[in-house]
C-alpha cells in the first residue's frame, strides 16, 4: 500500500508538471521585462531631474522604497551633504566683529541685536543678510525677548528672498529658524500652525530647496515630535533607509541584479549605467514581482510562486531559476493542498485500510468483552467466597456462644437459679441475634430476586416510631446505654409498609448500638419537614469518614472489615435500608464525623388524604 501510494503521488506530480510547465518561462520573461523597465525608468529619472527631485519622484511614485543616486564618476549625489558657499564681504567684517563682541564678551544682547540688524540691512548678499537676521533673533532670545525673536523669523526670514539662504556650514537658515519658532510657541496658537505649515512645505519641496539630506531628515523627525497629529512625511522612511545604506560604507555593486543589501531587511538593485541603486523592503518587493507572474490558465489548486534565495523548493512540482536579474531566486509551481497527491492512491487502498481497521476493531471489542467477562466472573467468585466466609463467621459466633452456655448448664449438676436464668437470657439474646441475621439474609434475598411484596397503607408516623422504640427498649436497657425517643406531636400519616419500615429503622438502631463505645447515647427522632416525615437515628459511635459515606449503602460493604470481629453483621443492613426506603419513594442520608458519631435520616412522603392500601413488588 505504501508503494502504491508513492507511485500514484509521483505520477500525479509528473502529469501536473507537464501541464503547467509552460507558465514558468513566460513568468521568467515577464520578470526580466519588469526589471529592465524599472532600470530604464530610474536611469531616465536620474538624468532628467536634480538629485533631490529624482529621489522624491522615485519614492513617491512607488517604484522603490528608497534610492541612492550617483554622478558619472560614481560619487554620491543624493543623499547629499551640505554645500558650503563662500560669502565673505571684507567691508562688513569689522561690523561682524563688533556685533560678536557685544554678544559673546559683553553679553549686551540688545546692542548686539541692533548691530546684526544693521548688517542685514546693509548686506546685498541674501546669505549674509539671512545669517545676520538669524543672529539677531538669537540675541533677542538670549535677552528674553521671545516675541521679538519670533517676529524676526516669521516676518523676515520666512519671506521669499531668504528661502534658499544657508549658513556657513551649508545648512538652510530659514528652516532652522522656523523649527526654533515651533519650539517656542504653543502648538494650539495661530503662529505655530502657520509656521508648521510653512516648514512642512519647505521640507516636502525637493525641487527648489537648499536643504541637504541630513538637515532635511533631522527637521522632519523633530517636527513630527512637535506636531505628532500632523500627517507623516512620505519620504522620511526612504531618507532613513538611504542614510543607513550610506553609513554601511559598502561600495555599490556594479552588476545590474537584485542582491541583498548591506543593511538588514533591504534588497538592492543597481541600474545598468550605475547611476542609481534602488532599495526595496522584502514584502513590498515580493508583492511587486508576484503581480507580474503569468497566472493565466492555472487551475485553482495550483500556485505559481517566487522563492527568494535560501527558500526550499522541495515541495514544488517544478522550479526554474528566475533569471540573471534575480540570482538565487526561483520560480516554482506548487499545490495549495498537498493532499491532492494522495487522493488517487487513497481510493485504491481505502478498502484494505477499512478491512484491516474493522478486523482490529472486532478483535479489540472481543478482547474487551472477554476481559469484562473474566473480571465479572472474578468479582462474582470473590463475592461468593466473601459471602460464604462472612455468613459462616456470623452464624458460627451465636451458635458457639449458645453451645457453650448449654454445655455449661448440662455439665453443672447444681446451678443457682439466678445463674441459670442469666444463662438462659444470654441464650435468648444470641438466638435473637441469630434470628435477626437470618432475617436480614432472607430480606436481602427477596429484594435481590424482586420477590419482596410491600403492602402499603396509611400509617401514623408516630406509631411506627413508637413500635421500633419498644422493640429495642429492653435490649438498650443496659448499663452505659442512654436511649432517647423524641417524637414530634401530631405527626401525619405516611403511606408505608409498616413492617418493612420498622425493619429499616431497626437496622439503623442496631448499627448505632454496635458501633458505639461503652458509653452509648442513641436518639430516635421523628418530625415533620414540609411534605415529608423524617425518621432520624443519632449515635455517638465511631463515625464514618467522608470518603466512605457514598459507598456504605452497597451490598456487603463495611468501612472497616475489622469491625465484624467486634460486632455482628455482614454489610447488608444499610443496603436493605436503602432498598426499603427507595420502595417508599423516600431518601436516606447520613451525616457523620469520625470519632463523633453519625446521624442517619430517612425521609418518607406523607400520605395524601384517602390514599388506598396497595401491594407492590420491590422495584
Amino acid at each position: 500500500m505504501n508503494a502504491a501510494m508513492q507511485n500514484e503521488r509521483l505520477a500525479f506530480r509528473q502529469r501536473l508538471a507537464d501541464v503547467y510547465r509552460a507558465h514558468l518561462p513566460s513568468s521568467q520573461t515577464r520578470l526580466h521585462d519588469f526589471w529592465n523597465g524599472m532600470a530604464a525608468e530610474l536611469e531616465k529619472l536620474s538624468l532628467d531631474s536634480d538629485p533631490p527631485a529624482a529621489f522624491a519622484r522615485a519614492v513617491q511614485s512607488g517604484l522603490v522604497d528608497s534610492i541612492i543616486l550617483f554622478d558619472a564618476e560614481g560619487r554620491y549625489i543624493y543623499p547629499n551633504a551640505p554645500t558650503v558657499v563662500a560669502t565673505e564681504i571684507p567691508e562688513l567684517e569689522p561690523k561682524w566683529a563688533d556685533a560678536a563682541r557685544f554678544e559673546n564678551l559683553r553679553r549686551d544682547f540688545a546692542t548686539a541685536a541692533k548691530a546684526y540688524e544693521a548688517i542685514a540691512i546693509q548686506a546685498t548678499n541674501a546669505n549674509i543678510a539671512a545669517r545676520a537676521r538669524q543672529a539677531q533673533a538669537r540675541c533677542f532670545l538670549q535677552a528674553g525677548l521671545k516675541d521679538a525673536a519670533i517676529k524676526v523669523v516669521t516676518d523676515v526670514l520666512g519671506k521669499e528672498p531668504y528661502r534658499n539662504s544657508s549658513d556657513a556650514q551649508g545648512r538652510g537658515i530659514a528652516a532652522n529658524a522656523e523649527l526654533m519658532v515651533l519650539e517656542l510657541t504653543d502648538p494650539n496658537s495661530a503662529i505655530f500652525r502657520a509656521t508648521a505649515a510653512r516648514l512642512r512645505s519647505r521640507l516636502s519641496d525637493y525641487e527648489h530647496s537648499v536643504l541637504a539630506a541630513p538637515q532635511r531628515r533631522f527637521l522632519m523627525k523633530a517636527m513630527q515630535k512637535l506636531a505628532p497629529a500632523d500627517p507623516l512625511f512620505p519620504t522620511l522612511a526612504a531618507e532613513e533607509v538611504a542614510a543607513s545604506y550610506l553609513e554601511a560604507h559598502t561600495p555599490p555593486p556594479r552588476h545590474s541584479a537584485l542582491l541583498p543589501g548591506p543593511i538588514s531587511n533591504v534588497w538592492q538593485f543597481t541600474t545598468p549605467a550605475s547611476r542609481a541603486v534602488a532599495l526595496f523592503q522584502p514584502n513590498r518587493l515580493l508583492a511587486q514581482m508576484e503581480n507580474r507572474l503569468d497566472t493565466n490558465g492555472l487551475a485553482g489548486d495550483v500556485n505559481l510562486i517566487l522563492l527568494p534565495p535560501g527558500k526550499e523548493t522541495e515541495g514544488a512540482l517544478i522550479s526554474i531559476a528566475a533569471g540573471d536579474t534575480l540570482p538565487g531566486w526561483h520560480l516554482a509551481l506548487s499545490l495549495k493542498d498537498q493532499k491532492m497527491f494522495e487522493a488517487t492512491s487513497r481510493k485504491r487502498v481505502a478498502a484494505y485500510l477499512w478491512t484491516g481497521s474493522f478486523a482490529v476493531l472486532v478483535v479489540f471489542i472481543l478482547a474487551l468483552l472477554a476481559a469484562q467477562f473474566l473480571r465479572r466472573q472474578s468479582a462474582f467468585a470473590r463475592l461468593k467466597n466473601d459471602l460464604v466466609a462472612t455468613v459462616s463467621h456470623e452464624l458460627k459466633t451465636p451458635l458457639s456462644s449458645m453451645r457453650v452456655l448449654v454445655d455449661t448448664l448440662l455439665d453443672s449438676p447444681q446451678l443457682p437459679e439466678a445463674r441459670t436464668r442469666e444463662y438462659l437470657q444470654l441464650i435468648g439474646a444470641e438466638n435473637e441475634r441469630l434470628s435477626r441475621l437470618i432475617e436480614n439474609f432472607l430480606t436481602f434475598s427477596r429484594l435481590e430476586r424482586r420477590k419482596y411484596n410491600f403492602h402499603f397503607a396509611p400509617w401514623p408516623a408516630a406509631a411506627i416510631a413508637n413500635a421500633v422504640a419498644e422493640m429495642v427498649r429492653s435490649r438498650f436497657a443496659t448499663p452505659g446505654c442512654d436511649f432517647q425517643v423524641q417524637i414530634e406531636a401530631d405527626l401525619p400519616h405516611v403511606n408505608a409498609d409498616c413492617d418493612a419500615l420498622v425493619t429499616a429503622l431497626l437496622n439503623l438502631l442496631d448499627n448505632a448500638y454496635k458501633y458505639s463505645e461503652e458509653i452509648k447515647h442513641i436518639v430516635l427522632r421523628a418530625r415533620l419537614q414540609e411534605e415529608t416525615v423524617l425518621f432520624a437515628v443519632e449515635d455517638n459511635g465511631i463515625g464514618i469518614p467522608a470518603r466512605e459515606t457514598s459507598r456504605i449503602f452497597k451490598d456487603f460493604y463495611q468501612v472497616d472489615q475489622r469491625l465484624t470481629r467486634n460486632g455482628s453483621g455482614c454489610g447488608l443492613g444499610l443496603s436493605i435500608v436503602q432498598s426499603i426506603v427507595a420502595a417508599h419513594h423516600g431518601t436516606v442520608s447520613v451525616q457523620s464525623q469520625p470519632g463523633r458519631g453519625s446521624t442517619f435520616t430517612i425521609a418518607i412522603p406523607i400520605a395524601s388524604v384517602g390514599s388506598p392500601a396497595r401491594t407492590e413488588a420491590v422495584a
